[in-house]
């Protein structure tokens, strides 16, 4: 229990930068589909998908999170899909960018027991390189 309350102590600084990037939660099937169709990033712990939206389709960043039956039983996908969210709420607010929208899929085994610093240089590394692809 000590452990924990030390681990939400460090995250503390940057949950408070997060807090301020308006983030959307990506939910139409529409717009899962058109990010599949754009730039990915693959990952060991998971696939990063990244397009940038047309003027006008919507505001902010928007980032969604998805796990298909492989990665396990709905145990297992929950888990991962925590975790994606964790390292996107950690990593995106500052490497992020307006206009864009990121899907991130998690993988069979690797999502759920990877350790997280080494998936959030994972994720840092994806967006660079979606980045670097399209201006």
């Amino acid at each position: 229990m000590a452990e924990r309350g030390l681990t939400e102590q460090k995250a503390a600084p940057e949950a408070s930068e997060a807090a301020l990037l308006p983030v959307q939660v990506l939910r139409k099937r529409g717009d899962f589909l058109a990010a599949a169709r754009a730039g990915r990033a693959p990952c060991p712990a998971f696939l990063l998908q990244a397009r940038k939206r047309r003027d006008g389709e919507a505001d902010g960043m928007r980032v969604g999170f998805t796990c298909s039956k492989k990665v396990g039983n709905a145990v297992a996908r929950n888990r991962a899909k925590r975790r994606l969210r964790e390292i996107a709420r950690l990593v995106l607010p500052g490497l992020g960018r307006d206009g864009w929208d990121y899907v991130l899929i998690g993988r069979a085994e690797l999502t759920a027991t990877r350790d997280f610093t080494d998936m959030q240089e994972d994720l840092r590394r994806a967006l660079a390189k979606v980045h670097a692809a399209r201006p």
